[in-house]
């Protein structure tokens, strides 16, 4: 039964990437937002959970763990999804990098002891960030609709489908010595760090007219960089003038 359920599951999962193709990219300045209406009170719920209790816990963070702890905190949990990263090079067909990520991966979960320490940068292999989503955009499919989840954040019908698949290279999936409870705080750790590499971006957000339009036009020009790997065509990336 759990081999059909994952069967199942792994063929809606195709479905989904055969639905998205026909979906064509969009500039970020003419995304394709038809569910704005609701996306804006999501959004709303959203700010205001992050200033009652994530953005209080990440400045506590912030005040309590030393510069240098926080640092190998980092560095620890972009190691530990680092294989994500290694597979999508792989699906991209960029090979020399993914030989490049395996080394660094290596490299920091040994001598890095276990990644808190970051000797591959050292030594000039440097990070690299690939998710499905950004494979599934290398090989033509949009971005489609533009959504806002309740407490994940923005996202795109393209990004999701490729949340859901990065889960396959997720190691705390496989990883049958961890307890459910120690899953969970490893995961909560991960958000409160996270957050709290963010906290600069709060005053640039609160000077924004509509701060909803403004996260989503820098979540769309963002996800478009990282697709085309800093060099996006100025077509997607150009709002379009009115003519004279």
């Amino acid at each position: 039964m759990k081999g059909f359920a994952a069967g199942s599951l792994r063929v809606s999962f195709a479905g989904l990437v055969l639905a998205l193709s026909a979906c064509a990219h969009n500039s970020p300045y003419e995304p394709q937002d038809p569910f704005e209406r609701i996306n804006r009170p999501i959004y709303a719920f959203n700010m205001t959970a992050d200033r009652y209790v994530l953005r209080p816990v990440a400045k506590g963070y912030v005040a309590v763990v030393p510069s240098p702890v926080r640092t190998g905190i980092a560095n620890f949990f972009d190691n530990l999804f680092y294989p994500t990263v290694i597979v999508n090079d792989l699906l991209q067909g960029k090979f020399l990098q993914a030989t490049r990520d395996t080394g660094r991966f290596v490299l920091n979960s040994t001598y890095g002891l276990a990644g808190f320490l970051d000797p591959a940068t050292l030594v000039g292999l440097e990070k690299n960030d690939e998710d499905l989503g950004q494979t599934l955009g290398r090989w033509g499919v949009g971005d489609g609709w533009y959504l806002m989840l309740p407490f994940l954040g923005p996202t795109t019908n393209r990004d999701l489908v490729g949340r859901i698949g990065d889960n396959w290279t997720d190691p705390l999936q496989y990883a049958d010595g961890i307890s459910d409870e120690e899953r969970i705080a490893l995961m909560g750790v991960n958000i409160i760090d996270g957050r709290s590499r963010l906290l600069d971006f709060d005053d640039v957000l609160a000077q924004q007219f509509d701060p909803y339009v403004f996260v989503r036009t820098a979540y769309l020009q963002r996800r478009l960089n990282q697709v085309y790997d800093g060099n996006p065509p100025p077509e997607l990336l150009e709002p379009e003038l009115p003519e004279d």
